[in-house]
């Protein structure tokens, strides 16, 4: 037994890996790799574009007025998109909702403005605004209980969810307070009318 041990560690260190000889093949196989990635991310900006197209008949999205008045609230983060409400999986697109982004957010009482660095920038006037509150993901992104505040307004014919994140989640509280707060005086005002 004692002459295979090193008849085994001899076979052992002469054993090399094969030479790769046929580049041909090699060189084949990633352009196809590569070739595939490409018609992969093809077909999903298509099929970006084609969720537009459906949701062509979205209006287009308010601006700011001149003088919204004074802030109640203000909060800096990322927007991380819309969907139709109650709906958390069916992101909208059209008119660059579906661009996630850095925001500013600012409640007066005309309303939310939404202003986003390298996006679309919108308003939602104070009687668009239907409900907020706490959740934990909007399509393409979860995160813990009550890590995301959810916005809720009415957009054309459509109720819309927004999602964002504050730099500093502890402010998502006071967002939903004040917000629901401001959405029941108003569904009251107009009760009495």
């Amino acid at each position: 037994m004692t002459p295979l041990i090193p008849m085994a560690a001899s076979l052992a260190t002469e054993q090399k890996s094969a030479e790769v000889t046929d580049w041909a093949a090699r060189i084949g196989w990633l352009v196809g790799l590569v070739l595939f990635v490409a018609l992969v991310y093809w077909l999903m900006r298509e099929g970006w574009k084609w969720r537009g197209t459906l949701q062509g008949d979205l209006p287009e999205l308010l601006t700011a007025p001149d003088d919204p008045g004074p802030a109640r609230l203000g909060m800096s983060g990322r927007y991380h998109g819309s969907t139709t409400a109650g709906q958390w999986l069916d992101r909208i697109v059209a008119h660059g909702l579906g661009t996630r982004s850095r925001v500013e957010l600012t409640l007066t009482d005309a309303g939310l403005d939404v202003v986003r660095p390298g996006a679309t920038d919108f308003f939602v006037p104070a009687e668009a605004l239907c409900e907020a509150r706490l959740d934990k993901g909007i399509a393409g992104k979860v995160l813990t209980e009550g890590g995301l505040l959810v916005v809720t307004w009415a957009h054309g014919d459509r109720l819309i969810d927004s999602g964002f994140r504050s730099d500093r989640a502890a402010e998502h509280g006071e967002w939903v307070d004040t917000l629901n707060s401001m959405i029941s005086k108003s569904t009251d005002t107009e009760g009495a009318r």
